[in-house]
C-alpha cells in the first residue's frame, strides 16, 4: 500500500482518488507518520439514485382527501372559549 505525506497528497490529490476509485487504497503521513487511510467507498455505501413513480398505482388517494375529516378538524378548533372579534 503506497504512503504519500500531506503535501504530496495535496499537490495530486485528483489522482490520488482516481486511483482509489479504482480499489487502490494508499495512507496519507505527517512527517513519515501515518494519519489516515483512503480506500474506495463499498457499493453499499454508496446512496442510489431514486427512481421517480416506482410506486405509480400502488398507493390510493380518495378523491376526497383534502376535505375529508373536515367536520371532525373543524369541531376541534371550534370548541373552547370564543373570543370577540
Amino acid at each position: 500500500m503506497q504512503t504519500v505525506n500531506i503535501h504530496e497528497a495535496k499537490t495530486h490529490l485528483s489522482r490520488l482518488i482516481e486511483r482509489a476509485a479504482k480499489g487502490e487504497a494508499f495512507i496519507i503521513a505527517k512527517a513519515g507518520k501515518p494519519l489516515v487511510k483512503v480506500v474506495p467507498l463499498e457499493e453499499a455505501d454508496v446512496p442510489k439514485k431514486r427512481r421517480i413513480g416506482f410506486m405509480k398505482g400502488m398507493i390510493l388517494v380518495p378523491d376526497d382527501f383534502d376535505t375529508m375529516m373536515a367536520d371532525e378538524i373543524e369541531e376541534i378548533f371550534s370548541e373552547g372559549e370564543q373570543f370577540p372579534e
